[in-house]
């Protein structure tokens, strides 16, 4: 007999509803659902995801070196976690605790980011803790706790989208990125809505708004700036609401009042008709949204650009209002739960602060130690990665549910510091390319072989629920952090049942910022999903926050000043192009499981640049040939794509691969001094044609063999 299971996309922040059906002997097959987010949608990704299922390069047993140049060989999982735990204690041993880290991931889901988080206080005792979220939403997460006192990707349902009147979408392209979510935006242009578009590229989102602002990567602090600028002068301020809901407006008034639309236009290259047009559509509208995305908050002043997008919704007195707001759109699956509950260096559950007095003392009474015995802050993604292996750096790292090989900026001198670790773990699904470096390589589950629960980008906790049993030999990561902390005689207990993981999540986040307290399996199921904060059982859960109050102090929110400044790198005579990145819509991430995918693969397995035919004609590059890009830190080799939908002065490349086609090869890692995110959307670039169009492809599949060596990897 088969079964139908109700559960969700492994993939985005969506987390769109589907149901699966299971048969003997027959693939397992995908369709959505009406869940609340998806409403029956479903992209390329979701529906092939079970291809991966029983994919042959599926890694079903444990792997490791029997030495440092030696080829990764299979190992029982004895062998495996004795190994870990040697290198653990050794490391310790000889460094102290500190020397341990561990790098986690946005797709875990809540109860293994919990679980994450608890052993590296608690088992290892280590500060070193952060995870790929660092590169996802930190910006936009800073700029929303300084100014609304909590941080939640969307602060009202994503349905909302679709009854706003004007929606100012900055840095995002969800007709390729989140294609289900289109629905509402199409919704809201159907009925007459506006949509103004900020990106250097004219995307398929861009294509269908109603202004498309094309300004140049690095300069959207400017722009925001400029439009708060033009509200003010022009009289579009909301002063009742200014005055009664929020503080620090005069400072931020003042600070925007020589962003002249000139300067502006100057400095961005958008129009000053534009900039003025944008300003009206938004100042007149009964309802209107601010939505920010990575393209605004990858850069070095990323904190600061979402926070210059707050202070104009401020201003217009949107948050709060019905159909109206700030926002931003989540990227990874679990963006937003997996950095509530302990994977980021500064936070312990329920986002409270690690160095909190009170905080401190109310999550190790629920882990059962002593409060003292917890680690203070430890140091952000980049900067742990950067420190591996030197004196007073992580000697001894455990990386679950991520590919930082591929998706770290600056990727040569991050796979160097890799490989100059003492002992790497790595706990993935496939033989990832951060994976191929490791000690030892540990197998896990999928998303539709385990039970647990994510929480979409509109703060929806919802149900991933188990279809089927993963391979004979295979952990999921509960299971393998369970057995790690037994094997190291950790205090408290460490459960492998997502479940009873899930009740005590509940009571360490009570009272948090992040509250799950009230949210059970049960109410999931029943609700389809429940909004966070829930501080109580009977408590509805909150949909829309700030309707009557900020999470601030006194239940104002706050304005906060923010300059323009350069962007870390600008172009020169040596490299005198600007590169930014982004994703398209057949791959994810670091590609890992989507590159391995022969449907995805049909229609997107070539790594292409976006070139301005005026550039390409410059520099000789025809379609289709092969072009090399270069920067201050490394190389990489792309197909050309010639499109007019590119500024000329820019180049765009996807993120998706490693090898000859890593854009992380190229990208810089200098870091915003707020949230430490990493520039990824803007850097100086130089160009040259190397090949044409019938020359091999630059993409490699990701690793599927047995790495020889971690030193020719």
């Amino acid at each position: 007999m088969g079964a139908t299971i109700e559960t969700h996309c492994p993939y985005c922040s969506l987390q769109c509803g589907v149901r699966m059906r299971v048969e003997p002997s027959r693939a397992p097959v995908i369709e959505p659902t009406e869940f609340p987010t998806n409403r029956g949608g479903l992209c390329a990704k979701g529906w092939s995801a079970p291809e991966l299922l029983d994919h042959p390069d599926r890694l079903t047993t444990p792997l490791v070196r029997d030495d440092r140049s030696g080829p990764l060989r299979p190992a029982s999982w004895d062998e495996a976690l004795d190994r870990v735990v040697a290198a653990i204690r050794r490391a310790q041993r000889e460094y102290g605790a500190a020397a341990v880290g561990c790098f986690g991931g946005g797709g875990l889901t809540n109860e293994k980011a919990y679980q994450l988080g608890k052993f590296a206080r608690v088992a290892l005792r280590t500060p070193h803790i952060d995870y790929n979220g660092r590169f996802c939403m930190s910006s936009a997460a800073t700029a929303a706790n300084r100014a609304f006192g909590i941080d939640r990707g969307l602060p009202f349902p994503l349905a909302d989208i679709a009854e706003a009147d004007v929606v100012l979408l900055v840095g995002s392209n969800p007709a390729d990125t989140l294609p289900p979510a289109m629905q509402y935006f199409d919704a809201g242009r159907a009925r007459g809505a506006a949509h103004i578009v900020v990106d250097p590229r004219r995307t398929a989102t861009a294509r269908g708004g109603t202004v498309h602002l094309q300004p140049t990567p690095g300069t959207d602090l400017a722009l925001a700036n400029g439009l708060l600028h033009i509200a003010i002068r022009e009289g579009y301020v909301d002063k009742t609401y200014v005055d009664g809901r929020t503080s620090g407006f005069d400072t931020v008034g003042a600070a925007v009042a020589a962003w002249w639309p000139d300067r502006v236009e100057r400095v961005t290259g958008v129009g000053e008709a534009q900039l003025r047009r944008t300003v009206q559509l938004l100042g007149t509208a009964t309802s209107a949204m601010i939505l920010t995305a990575r393209g605004a908050e990858q850069h070095s002043n990323g904190t600061d650009t979402a926070q210059a997008y707050i202070n104009l919704a401020l201003a217009l007195g949107l948050p709060g209002r019905p159909h109206s707001g700030y926002g931003t759109i989540t990227g990874q699956g679990n963006g937003q739960g997996g950095r509530e509950h302990g994977q980021k260096a500064d936070q312990l559950p329920g986002y409270r602060r690690i160095d909190d007095t009170a905080a401190r003392a109310h999550v190790a009474a629920v882990w059962g130690v002593d409060p003292a015995d917890l680690p203070g802050p430890g140091v952000s993604a980049v900067e742990m990665l950067d420190r591996l292996g030197t004196p007073g750096g992580v000697r001894a790292l455990l990386v679950l549910a991520s590919n930082i090989a591929v998706s770290a900026p600056d990727r040569d001198r991050v796979v160097a510091r890799l490989s100059a670790l003492d002992f790497l773990a790595v706990s993935d699904m496939f033989l990832s390319d951060t994976a191929a470096l490791a000690d030892v390589v540990l197998p896990t589950a999928q998303w539709a072989e385990e039970d647990g629960t994510m929480t979409n980008l509109e703060g929806r906790v919802i149900r991933r629920r188990r279809a089927l049993a993963p391979p004979d030999g295979v952990l999921d990561d509960l299971a393998l952090l369970a057995a790690l902390a037994e094997r190291l005689e950790a205090p408290g207990r460490f459960s492998a049942d997502p479940r009873t993981v899930f009740d005590e999540l509940r009571r360490a986040s009570a009272g948090g910022i992040a509250d799950y307290a009230g949210i059970s399996y049960e109410r999931i199921e029943a609700e389809r999903g429940v909004f966070w904060p829930c501080p109580a059982a009977d408590h509805p859960g909150t949909p829309r926050l700030f309707t009557d109050r900020f999470a601030t102090a006194d239940g104002r929110a706050r304005f906060v000043r923010v300059d323009h400044h350069e962007p870390a790198e600008s172009p020169d005579q040596e490299y005198p192009y600007v590169l930014t990145t982004g994703r398209i819509m057949q791959q994810y991430q670091s590609g890992n499981q989507t590159r391995r995918s022969r449907s995805l693969r049909l229609t997107a397995d070539d790594p292409r640049a976006e070139i301005h035919p005026d550039l390409a004609r410059r520099l000789g590059i025809g379609a289709a040939d092969l072009v090399e890009l270069r920067t201050r830190r490394g190389t990489a080799v792309f197909r050309a794509h010639l499109t007019d939908t590119i500024r000329p002065d820019t180049v765009f490349v996807p993120f998706h691969w490693g090898g000859p086609a890593s854009a992380n090869a190229l990208t810089d890692p200098t870091l915003d001094r707020h949230s430490k995110m990493p520039a990824f959307k803007c850097c100086a670039v130089a160009m040259r044609r190397i090949g044409g169009p019938d020359d091999r492809s630059p993409a490699t599949p990701p690793p599927t063999h047995l790495s020889p060596s971690r030193r020719d990897s």
